[in-house]
């Protein structure tokens, strides 16, 4: 059980061959928000990034690792990490990269919301959010999914597809993650419909997100294709918000 006070924090950091990355980010978690607990979730890396995250967690209490044995997707290794951390009884749950894109040093302002907030999005598409050492076709690659997303299933915020996020413990519960079957790109945006189509409040807050500068990155023209394909199909099912509560969640997205 966590030793922190309540409300206790959990960030999940899955990997998969980022044996450069793994001790950076933990030792920037801990410098930047030292009282969170983090868990390490690696689908049997074969660079040896499990066997690292073991030695941080020998020399921190507050550092975990979940192994996986299997390379799944993003999606799944998420949820198994959701499920660590609710039934180990942690109130937020955060998810952040672990090759640095996501800020550590910007974590706390995504807490802050997340004291008036069921589930925080570091966007990168709200004034103020910024996008570092991308190239023009990744912009375009990003902003086009998102406003994609937004556009079949009338979603209100700005970045369906951003993955710095906090969720609260009681919002997890109400999204039926059980239902949940997106496993690569398209896993932030089905965690978004579920979060709207379930009446969380969902705000927000600008970060800069910074091209990873070690290591290779997962995505590819060929994911972003498939979740896109996957969108679509929701939106010709009529499985995303209907008219009238795309208008409730614009207007309280208008709100904070």
């Amino acid at each position: 059980m966590p030793t922190n006070s309540v409300p206790t924090t959990l960030v999940l950091v899955p990997t998969y061959n980022e044996a450069e990355n793994i001790a950076s980010i933990v030792d920037r978690l801990r410098c930047s928000v030292p009282d969170v607990h983090i868990l390490v979730v690696d689908d049997s890396s074969p660079d040896g990034t499990g066997a690292l995250a073991d030695g941080l967690a020998a020399r921190d209490p507050s550092v975990h690792v979940l192994h996986r044995t299997e390379k799944t997707g993003l999606g799944a290794a998420y949820l198994d990490g959701f499920g660590w951390g609710l039934s180990r009884g942690y109130t937020q749950l955060v998810q952040i990269d672990a090759d640095g894109s996501h800020l550590p040093e910007q974590l706390t302002r995504l807490l802050a919301a997340a004291d008036t907030a069921d589930v925080v999005i570091g966007s990168r598409w709200v004034p103020d959010g910024a996008i570092e050492n991308w190239p023009w076709h990744r912009r375009a690659l990003s902003r086009g999914g998102s406003f994609y997303s937004r556009l079949l299933l009338r979603l209100p915020q700005r970045d369906a597809t951003g993955g710095y996020r906090v969720y609260s413990a009681q919002a997890l519960e109400r999204m039926d993650l059980s239902s949940v079957d997106s496993l690569g790109y398209c896993f932030q945006i089905e965690m978004l419909l579920h979060a709207v189509r379930a009446d969380l409040r969902v705000v927000e807050v600008p970060i800069t997100f910074v091209e990873r500068v070690r290591g290779a990155s997962k995505m590819s023209p060929r994911i972003a294709v498939e979740a896109m394909a996957r969108v679509t199909l929701w939106g010709v099912m009529g499985m995303g918000i209907s008219r009238t509560g795309a208008r409730e969640a614009a207007a309280a997205a208008r709100q904070n």
